[in-house]
């Protein structure tokens, strides 16, 4: 097991947000986690787990030990990481301090059918559990099923009913399997389900959002889709796969996840250009992405550039070190990355900076739904200290 303490000297024992990353089965990760948080008073622990079907009965123990009062949530994932390099088949436990936190947590179920009323009640109940407050900073966290294609209905719902609540997080993964994801409150551990995870905080917070995509020259008219599969069916009137290929220089046989984390598609909304990576290919040859798409839609082909360098930048502008980021990646920047064999450069940033998270399908901020973004939350060091080297 790998545990760290995040946060300066100044802060107390039982007020650090505390990290722990274990692997094997889930009663050893149970007692590698009760190890790690011994002592502690969490309002929230944050599972991310390679494999899903293990966040009940870590709730179970976790509940045990540290009762009701602490909200237990979390989610599969494409892969983890926690202040070094990015791993597999591992579960990242995040403890929040009550000290430093108050949470309220709720399910919006059923995510295919439609909006719901009671989605709405929901998010007005946490919304009054925790109020605005002087001197608190609140935001919330939404974890979702990434293969629910509802990601964008739901961040714009929870942006309408709590305007001006900093809001981010990420689309549940499987690996690169596609197949089920799973996400986890309290031991519910449903299909087709969103958590909408609400708290304020007496530490100061700031969102880092940082892509590495970079527009070509090399633009396509979407002539056919079907924006509730999520699916492009003709690039420019010919079948999507074949004209992709054709666009990046190789065949529809050579598609893959590396190709795919290579060479992005761009759409532009409001003067700015946003990522719609794609998932895979159909077996008619279209091609299946990670947002929605509409029929009509211009897109432009990106290129992905400055994988690193970028977000340490961006990082550097936080001014202080930061005690945790909790971070949603993609899976495709990690792929690209691997690529690139940027690993370590990776590790060296997560390190330094105590980044702690998962590999998404995807990654939601502002009320709107991206894809192959780095999406943060940092909380500020309250003592001005050193970050990690």
């Amino acid at each position: 097991m790998d545990r760290a303490a995040a946060g300066g000297a100044g802060l107390a024992a039982d007020a650090r947000p505390l990290v722990a990353v274990s692997r094997g089965s889930a009663e050893e990760m149970a007692k590698d986690f009760l190890a790690a948080f011994a002592g502690a008073r969490p309002a929230a622990i944050l599972l991310f787990a390679a494999d899903g079907t293990c966040l009940p009965l870590l709730w179970r123990t976790l509940s045990q030990a540290f009762g009701p009062a602490c909200r237990v949530l979390g989610c599969s994932s494409a892969g983890e990481f926690a202040f070094g390099g990015y791993a597999s088949g591992t579960t990242v436990a995040i403890a929040l301090p009550a000290a430093h936190f108050r949470v309220s947590a709720v399910q919006l179920q059923g995510l295919r059918a439609s909006a719901s009323l009671n989605w709405l009640l929901a998010l007005r109940a946490a919304g009054e559990a925790v109020p605005e407050e002087p001197g608190r900073s609140r935001f919330g966290i939404l974890l979702i099923d990434g293969l629910s294609q509802r990601e964008e209905l739901v961040s714009a719902l929870i942006d309408a009913t709590l305007p001006g609540t900093l809001v981010l997080g990420g689309s549940a993964g499987d690996g690169l399997r596609f197949a089920r994801t799973e996400v986890m409150l309290d031991g519910e551990n449903r299909p087709d389900t969103a958590i909408f995870c609400l708290m304020s905080t007496d530490f100061a917070i700031e969102e880092i959002v940082f892509d590495h995509i970079m527009p070509t020259g090399a633009r396509m008219v979407v002539t056919d889709a079907d924006p509730e599969e999520r699916l492009i069916l003709e690039i420019d009137a010919e079948p999507a796969a074949r004209e992709y290929a054709r666009l990046i220089g190789t065949t529809p046989e050579a598609l893959g996840p590396a190709a795919f984390a290579e060479n992005p598609l761009l759409v532009q909304i409001g003067g700015k250009q946003f990522v719609r990576a794609i998932a895979g290919l159909t077996p008619e040859g279209g091609l299946r992405l990670m947002s929605s798409i509409e029929t009509g839609s211009v897109m432009t082909l990106g290129r992905a550039v400055d994988l690193t360098d970028g977000l340490e930048e961006r990082l550097g502008q936080l001014g202080r070190p930061a005690a945790l980021i909790l971070g949603f990646d993609c899976i495709l920047r990690r792929i690209a990355l691997e690529q690139a064999g940027l690993q370590e450069d990776a590790a060296r940033i997560f390190r330094r900076w105590n980044v702690a998270g998962f590999n998404t399908y995807g990654e939601q901020h502002g009320g709107i739904h991206v894809n192959q973004t780095f999406v943060g939350l940092a909380f500020l060091d309250p003592d001005g200290g050193t970050a990690h080297a």
